[in-house]
């Protein structure tokens, strides 16, 4: 149900009351509140799962493995280590200041708002929602339009976890996207397209409102002649199929050295194959594309190249097949815009230094996977492509370790979250200096002399 504008507002505004109180400060107030959210989670993982499955024909199992466990996974990451995240941090003082102390202390930047993405629906609203409340803030939500089932029980879950002046889901479309965008919010947490990422920076801008925009774009594959030909193609074929290759870190493309090329094609349709059945139409683990919209979008790039296998389409149930496609036209958004569907783009090379600078030359991609056992060709593709993540010899695989930052750069995004990393980004690090009193040294103070100057130079 829509949310009309006069009440949007008001809900901005009692949270802004809400956090003025300081409720949200305690660490006690923090943990209290993820451990809910946890439980309500877990109580409605049944309801969960049948949304997702709704929304994108996503099995149990893997609308567990990508959405429930990781949410779970990261929920008791941040209880565990909050308290030491979110302690004051000393630093060396200037012997300018002597005497005197300094330590960096973490605080919450107010009221955020968090827009996510219907391509991993649940997991992309609660993940950046986790950051903000351990960093002690209040948050309204906006889940994405087009994956209403997911979106309708993630407003139930916090509904029932949390007063609407502390955390708040707002379902809609544009006109609340719109509304929400005009308010000065204190931080905005943004996944999605780079064209809409453009429109949240500008809104933002309005009100100087920092901003993490987690965008997407063209995430290239190289696949030189030294890699392991079989475990290559599982490898790729898995992260490529996965949500139907609805996935901003998806193989986008892939490049090949022209000697493996055919046997590559050969492990890749037995990978598909042992995953998803010789009729991967029947198979439960295949999921579908989110709307006809964007079905239409697909279907028409099939027409843009050879395809070597698939290319089967249902519209009705807004199926399309794993697909593997060469000899691409040269002005086909298969080469010059993200594709985000189960379509993949096979082109050869002979030498790595062209597609190396081929690559360079185009916006930079969000994620960058090498496959290959030399060393040398790997260092030298992460040594020169900038990406936002790289992964070599595998795919998708770099956004699990806690430790490891996600984010994008350039075109692909900017900022980066993740355990520590999301309750860095939702926080002000603000600096803070601790004079003594006992001594004042009167360097510092006019009328500035040459001896002055003499001994300032020293110190400094």
């Amino acid at each position: 149900m829509k949310i009309k504008e006069d009440s949007i507002i008001d809900i901005f505004e009692s949270q802004r009351e809400f956090f003025l109180t300081d409720s949200t400060r305690g660490l006690d107030f923090r943990i209290r509140n993820l451990k809910a959210l946890k439980e309500e989670i877990i109580n409605n993982e049944k309801a969960i799962q049948e949304a997702l499955f709704k929304d994108l024909h996503k099995s149990e199992e893997e609308a567990y493995l990508t959405e429930i466990g990781i949410i779970i996974s990261e929920i008791n990451q941040n209880i565990k280590k909050l308290r030491g995240w979110a302690k004051p941090r000393n630093v060396w003082s200037s012997l300018a200041c002597f005497p005197s102390s300094a330590k960096i202390v973490s605080e919450p930047y107010g009221v955020v708002l968090v827009i996510s993405p219907w391509n991993y629906p649940f997991q992309l609203a609660l993940s950046p929602l986790i950051g903000a409340i351990a960093a002690g803030n209040t948050a309204i939500i906006k889940p994405a339009e087009y994956s209403p089932n997911t979106s309708n029980i993630i407003k139930t879950i916090t509904d029932k976890v949390f007063k609407p002046n502390y955390i708040k889901t707002i379902i809609g479309g544009k006109e609340e996207n719109q509304i929400l965008l005009d308010l000065p919010f204190d931080y905005i947490f943004f996944t999605g397209s780079p064209v809409l990422g453009k429109v949240v920076m500008e809104k933002a801008s309005k009100h100087l409102t920092p901003v993490t925009l987690e965008l997407g774009g063209k995430s290239p594959c190289i696949v030189d002649q030294t890699s392991d030909i079989k475990l290559s193609a599982k490898r790729i074929a898995f992260g490529k199929f996965l949500n139907s290759g609805q996935t901003c870190i998806a193989p986008d493309h892939i490049f090949i050295h022209k000697s493996i090329k055919d046997e590559f094609v050969s492990e890749f349709v037995i990978a598909i194959k042992a995953f998803y059945s010789d009729n991967q139409e029947s198979s439960k683990d295949f999921g579908r594309i989110i709307n006809e919209l964007h079905f239409n979008r697909l279907s028409a790039l099939l027409k843009d190249g050879d395809i070597i296998y698939g290319g089967k389409t249902n519209k009705e149930t807004r199926y399309i097949s794993p697909t593997l496609i060469e000899n691409i036209k040269l002005d086909s958004d298969l080469l010059n815009s993200e594709i985000f569907g189960p379509i993949l783009p096979i082109i050869t090379f002979e030498n790595i230094n062209q597609i190396i600078e081929s690559i360079r030359r185009k916006p930079k991609p969000l994620a960058l996977y090498v496959f290959s056992s030399s060393k040398l060709t790997q260092n030298k593709i992460i040594s020169k492509i900038s990406s936002g993540g790289v992964c070599v010899n595998d795919t998708i695989m770099h956004i699990v370790p806690e430790d490891l930052p996600f984010g994008g750069v350039g075109n692909s995004g900017m900022g980066s979250y993740h355990g520590k990393k999301s309750f860095e980004t939702f926080s002000h690090q603000k600096s803070v200096l601790f004079r003594g009193t006992f001594l004042d040294v009167a360097l510092r103070y006019p009328p500035f002399t040459k001896k002055k100057l003499s001994l300032i130079k020293k110190l400094i």
